[in-house]
């Protein structure tokens, strides 16, 4: 019976805070200081943001990097302007696709008071929105962040050329 004990304490794994009903584990790599600091720092988590600017942050930069796999794999990859237009195309979908699908949460999770991590008792802090106006507001963000995002991907990418001109001094060499 010690032994089991022993063994339990000496595991690099153990239940998240010591409790197993919580359903997580403790890992060096989920629990050390590191993924700490990283996962506190992302905008869905970080301090001091208001919902809106959490949307606007996360949606830019899922707006930017939506672009690129549509460019690079995508059906009319071999066209000039054609894959740009494509990955543009594509981006602005998902994005309003991942919009409706927050507003949907939000419409269905808030009636009303709910129960669990969404409840205004909860004290969970790993989800910092509660209320269906602050889902309502993130949605703004994102929608916002990611056509900007979407939109400045495809720029860079239609002038490409001349920015790579600048960039080298090529513009303005005598």
């Amino acid at each position: 019976m010690s032994n089991t004990v022993d063994t339990v304490d000496n595991d690099i794994i153990k239940p998240f805070k010591g409790d197993p009903c919580i359903g997580n584990l403790s890992t060096p790599i989920n629990d050390s200081p590191l993924a700490k600091a990283f996962i506190n720092n992302l905008p869905a988590y970080r301090k001091g943001l208001t919902p809106f600017m959490r949307g606007l942050e996360i949606g830019m930069a899922h707006g930017y990097f939506l672009v690129g796999p549509e460019v690079v794999i995508g059906p009319l990859r071999e066209s000039a302007h054609g894959a740009n237009l494509s990955g543009l195309i594509t981006a602005i979908y998902i994005a309003v696709s991942a919009c409706l699908g927050i507003s949907i949460f939000a419409i269905t999770t808030f009636q009303g008071n709910p129960k669990g991590s969404y409840s205004s008792y909860s004290k969970d802090s790993l989800r910092p929105l509660r209320t269906r106006e602050e889902w309502s507001q993130l949605n703004g963000g994102i929608f916002l962040g990611a056509m900007g995002g979407a939109i400045f991907a495809y720029l860079l990418l239609e002038n490409f050329d001349s920015l790579d001109a600048i960039l080298r001094g090529a513009v303005n060499a005598s």
